[in-house]
């Protein structure tokens, strides 16, 4: 018989005892000893006093949780896990004794259980099996050997099929780099999901200011949001060597946050803490959450702590704030409009707050971007917020990355737009935006090799951001490096076969290489109406069709407002000087952002020598 101390103590409710018998007959099957009970009537003192025992002298103890366990407050199996706890204060810290297995859909950090069954890894089982590497797991704790790789709480084994290498990167990740995931919203109020974005968004922009501290972006970290992942593919995919989660209840003016810390090649837990404090302490949880991680990560600074108690304003200006960041991220015209709102009411109720200023600058810059303002006031709305920030608070990277793009777009002054944007990348070094932003620029200036420079560092700090690798493959594009530009845009449909403008991007890069009619079926694959569009012309043209091609461009010009760069290009590649000209003319007018691509860019190769070419440069204060 196997000495008790090498025992293992199922604990489950009743109705899952189907679940808990496939567990026990799993790990029997390679003969370790099991206890659970199957008693047909629970109850009495003898019954009572053996589970007792069984609990006291086991080596694991299994709490089995599930939706049952949820809907069941009260159950003998809630004794159990409070006996199972109580044997763990005499133990040491690094035993292993609590192994909490999941076996439907419930979140663990969600569930119903003891603070105790947090500060352990979690297992997910697949619905009605018990996978080998689950019971191979359970051998290894009992022999003492640490297993390679258990489950981060929350997300379920394997099928991370939707993960691809983004980039070559080294084998093993910097120690010191951490990504934090989005937290899970455990209020009542599901609508409250924008405080818990708002606050590990908020920590990711803290932790992101320490120098010595790698933090992915919150695109690549926040795009795990309901991925059935585990630790060790998110620790792969972006590069890091620790992984921060957590969750927010918010009832009135209190808050209770718990947070955890996880190693990211493995998944053991290396630190967990609960915080019940109110909305008016936001910012020194935020600052204490910091603390730790740098703590358990054995940071040694070279400067001190960020502090997000230094742009702290009232509770509620902070929330409005909060909720005005939730709905920029979102993109439509209706959010945008949301989040102009929210911002306005938080300086309604403080005119001071800076970072305020900052997002409504940023969600200007947005509105135009999306055509949903027109440009010149919403430049100018953008102008006047960003030299507002700036003038309360000087260190608020958004603020001089929304004037660098006022500046291009409306004053074509590219070195003011570059001297901002460097500054911004000096105050928030982790922000990838600001590196994209800063790409565009110096290749509008004509340095594409410094532009694809940046975009790399951008994609190191970000790197499943789609939009920063779809920009990447034009730029390589634009350096003739056609084969990595073809391998990047690739990902990214890989990634998001629907991406805006990917296939449209694709259709460029194969049509460059001579791939006419791969070109065509790319551009004809676009799923953005307008961008599918802009390439027809080019594929047909070089198909020999150019009756198609010519009606093709004449639907662009039926919707050409915005799109002037577009058509101006699509007539260079056409061989009409003429007509592109008047069209990169008609760009400048109405200041259409396209006009930024100018320098560089393959389709209008056939302009360069045209005397008109350096005089449009002169004009956009491009020329050298």
């Amino acid at each position: 018989m196997t000495s008790p101390s090498r025992a293992i103590f199922l604990s489950y409710a009743s109705q899952d005892a189907e679940a808990a018998r496939r567990i026990c007959d799993a790990l029997r099957g390679i003969g370790l000893e099991v206890w659970f009970d199957q008693s047909e009537l629970r109850g009495g003192d003898a019954w009572d006093q053996r589970i007792r025992r069984e609990i006291r002298d086991c080596a694991l103890f299994v709490p089995i949780i599930s939706a049952n366990t949820q809907a069941r407050l009260e159950g003998y199996f809630r004794r159990e896990w409070k006996l199972a706890i109580a044997r763990t204060h005499d133990m040491a810290e690094e035993r292993a004794f609590l192994l909490p297995v999941v076996i439907d859909a419930t979140n663990p950090l969600e569930a119903s259980v003891p603070e105790p069954f947090r500060a352990v890894h979690w297992t997910r089982l697949p619905a009605n099996e018990v996978p080998p590497a689950f019971v191979a797991r359970v051998a290894q704790l009992l022999s003492g050997v640490e297993p390679g790789r258990p489950t981060l709480p929350g997300l379920a084994p394997g099928a991370a099929a939707y993960i691809h290498p983004v980039a070559s990167r080294p084998s093993a990740a910097p120690e010191h780099s951490i990504a934090v995931l989005p937290f899970v919203n455990m209020s009542a109020d599901k609508e409250q999901e924008y405080f818990s974005d708002g606050l590990a968004e908020e920590l990711i922009n803290l932790l992101a200011r320490i120098p010595e501290l790698r933090v992915p972006a919150r695109t690549s970290s926040f795009s795990f949001r309901g991925r059935p992942v585990t630790a060790g593919e998110i620790g792969q995919a972006l590069n890091v060597a620790h992984v921060l989660e957590g969750s927010v209840r918010k009832a009135g003016n209190r808050l209770r946050i718990t947070v955890q810390l996880v190693r990211g090649d493995n998944g053991y837990h290396l630190w967990s803490e609960t915080f019940d404090r109110t909305l008016d302490d936001i910012f020194q949880i935020q600052d204490d959450i910091a603390r730790a991680v740098i703590d358990k990560l054995r940071l040694t600074l070279l400067a001190a702590v960020p502090s997000a108690s230094t742009t702290a304003t009232n509770a509620e200006a902070h929330n409005l704030y909060l909720q005005g960041q939730y709905f920029r991220e979102r993109e439509t015209q209706a959010d945008l409009e949301k989040a102009v709102d929210c911002y306005q009411r938080a300086l309604a109720l403080d005119a001071g707050y800076a970072r305020a200023w900052a997002g409504l600058a940023a969600v200007y810059v947005r509105q135009v971007g999306n055509s949903y303002i027109a440009l010149d006031h919403g430049y100018a709305l953008s102008r006047a917020a960003a030299e507002k920030a700036i003038a309360l608070d000087p260190t608020l990277g958004d603020a001089y990355s929304s004037l660098g793009v006022v500046l291009v777009n409306v004053d074509h002054d590219w070195r003011g737009s570059e001297a901002r944007l460097a500054r911004a990348c000096e105050l928030d070094p982790g922000n990838a935006v600001l590196f994209l932003v800063t790409a565009a620029i110096r290749q509008a200036l004509g340095n594409a090799e410094e532009a694809v420079s940046f975009l790399r560092q951008a994609l190191g700090r970000d790197p499943l951001n789609l939009l920063a690798r779809r920009y990447f493959a034009r730029m390589l594009c634009y350096s003739n490096r056609l084969i990595e530009a073809e391998r990047e845009i690739r990902q990214v449909l890989e990634l998001s076969a629907g991406y805006p403008v990917a296939h449209y991007e694709l259709g460029r890069i194969l049509l460059a290489q001579g791939k006419v009619n791969a070109a065509v079926a790319a551009f004809e694959a676009e799923a953005t109406p307008g961008w599918r569009t802009f390439g027809l012309p080019l594929g047909y043209h070089a198909q020999g069709r150019d009756t198609a091609a010519r009606a093709a461009l004449a639907d662009m010009q039926r919707e050409s407002t915005g799109a002037e760069f577009q058509i101006a290009e699509a007539y260079a590649y056409l061989g009409d000087a003429d007509q592109a000209f008047r069209w990169l003319e008609a760009a400048v007018a109405s200041k259409d952002p396209g006009i930024m691509w100018l320098q560089g860019d393959p389709l209008l190769s056939g302009l360069i020598g045209d005397p008109r070419y350096a005089a449009l440069l002169r004009k956009l204060n491009l020329l050298q």
